[in-house]
């Protein structure tokens, strides 16, 4: 279930593999338990210590990380695939067969033993006591990457797999996670599937909402126009503190409306803005194993609402969409938001237990340190608007004292550290889904034979990785195809 958040993606696919949400989605724990067949659990629950530090030799803390590990499919001499959680807790619906999401399904074609690796600060991979912003500086994608390069070799003399071709399975935050462990340890990976992965690092993400709007047009060339009329009318409205009654009542807002700052202005747009943004990031998406809510809420649902003219004017529209994902999709009674201030001080929380100690915290504190990846309304060729570039950098300042400045230089040294859109490597495929907006940050055209590029028309948010369907558009069961005879190939190769 999303959480009205500061606004900073979640990469995301959901949590876990594909971690690429708009923004954080808290899993339901709940959740994660999967079939078990004949008394005969489908994977097994082990940790593995790791250091605190990967860099500093003089430094000898440790801690232990959380992975899954399935031998169903395995068949002696078979590769190894390694599927590299994200910015939540690694969620098991991932390692059943009923239904099998797609590397399960690549993994009994092959012969393969999977492991699921948690990432260190999320679920239940606590490297430190809590979440201070000091301790936090142990977070970083450079620090994954080492424990999944230890992971790999420790796994490997235990099991006798040292000889064996490892595989690096990953969506989106994930998925170039993937794709830089192979770059970063090609002695140790054999090959990656980088599913909508963004490798490129931006502090303005302005190309997020430009997708958004073309992903509308697609379905109706009127919609992203009446959506910006609502919403320019709702930005009106706002500015008079006399419709505030009105206005928690045609979104059905938890509580009245309170706008105090610009700030509290920015994110009452941005998350009312987000029930689209979502909605688009995960159209048609096959999620319903991990017992998401609102997979039958599409563009076609927000199109056919946005052209209603019996709902009356576009703001009304717009108001009754968000009514309507809230109550029927997502369950809830009310829509609930609350001020800027009010949820940074949840984000200030450095439990584990925290109102965000699930993922938020972690995650913004990575967009403020590694990836920006903010989504502005930079860009006039979208249909938002009040919540802009500096927003989003000032919650950098306001909930871990970092600068502008740092944020910067932090989103270049990523850059220049595993190339950005310049990758250079082998054996890494990169699919995307041309109505996901994380392709913009992606590798859409093959850079080569050995960096091949599947750009899906018409599919969003690491589609390819979901359980096949009958419903599927053909171009995305092509895509799964070519992926399964990229591993064939490359399995073949030393």
């Amino acid at each position: 279930m999303a959480f009205q958040a500061i606004i900073v993606f979640t990469l995301a696919c959901l949590c876990v593999p594909c971690d690429a949400n708009r923004k954080f989605i808290e899993i339901d724990r709940s959740s994660n338990d999967v079939p078990k067949g004949k008394n005969k659990p489908v994977f097994q629950e082990q940790w593995i210590t790791q250091k605190l530090d990967h860099f500093n030799g003089a430094d000898s803390r440790v801690w232990d990380q959380k992975f899954l590990v399935t031998e169903t499919h395995y068949r002696a001499g078979g590769p190894v695939f390694l599927m590299i959680g994200g910015e939540g807790p690694i969620n098991a619906g991932w390692m059943a067969m009923n239904p099998g999401s797609a590397w399960l399904t690549y993994a009994k074609k092959l012969g393969a033993l999977c492991f699921m690796v948690e990432h260190r600060f999320y679920g239940d991979s606590h490297p430190t006591v809590d979440l201070s912003t000091e301790n936090l500086r142990f977070l970083s994608s450079q620090q994954a990457l080492a424990d999944l390069a230890h992971f790999r070799t420790v796994i490997a003399k235990q099991r006798g797999l040292t000889n064996s071709k490892w595989v690096a399975f990953g969506g989106s935050y994930p998925g170039a996670l993937a794709a830089w462990s192979r770059l970063k340890y090609p002695h140790l990976i054999h090959a990656a599937v980088a599913s909508s992965a963004p490798l490129h690092a931006t502090v303005n993400f302005s190309e997020y909402l430009e997708v958004v709007w073309r992903a509308l047009a697609a379905e109706n060339p009127e919609c992203p126009l009446l959506v910006k009329k609502a919403f320019d009318t709702l930005q009106e409205r706002i500015k008079d503190p006399n419709n505030y009654d009105n206005v928690t009542k045609d979104f059905n807002l938890c509580s009245k409306l309170q706008i105090q700052s610009e700030k509290d202005r920015a994110y009452i747009l941005d998350a009312l803005a987000d029930n689209i943004m979502n909605t688009v990031q995960y159209n048609n998406d096959n999620r319903e194993f991990e017992h998401v809510l609102d997979t039958n809420c599409t563009i076609k649902t927000v199109c056919g609402v946005m052209t209603d003219a019996s709902l009356g004017d576009p703001y009304y529209r717009f108001a009754a969409f968000v009514r309507l994902r809230t109550i029927t999709h997502l369950l809830k009674p009310c829509f609930k938001d609350i001020t800027y201030n009010a949820n940074l001080q949840d984000l200030r929380n450095t439990s584990y237990s925290g109102p965000h100690g699930g993922g938020g915290r972690q995650w913004t504190y990575q967009t403020c340190t590694e990836f920006g990846y903010f989504q502005t309304t930079d860009s006039p060729n979208q249909p938002f608007g009040g919540f802009g570039l500096q927003y989003h950098v000032e919650q950098c300042q306001d909930i871990f004292s970092i600068s502008a400045k740092t944020l910067y230089t932090g989103i270049d040294q990523t850059n220049e550290n595993y190339g950005s859109y310049n990758i250079r490597a082998t054996r890494i495929v990169f699919p995307n889904g041309s109505i996901d907006p994380w392709h913009a940050l992606g590798i859409t055209s093959s850079i080569s034979d050995d960096l091949p590029a599947i750009f899906i028309k018409g599919t969003a948010h690491c589609a390819n990785m979901y359980p096949a369907r009958a419903e599927d558009l053909p171009q995305l069961t092509l895509a799964r195809e070519h992926v399964f005879q990229l591993l064939q190939k490359w399995l073949k190769e030393k």
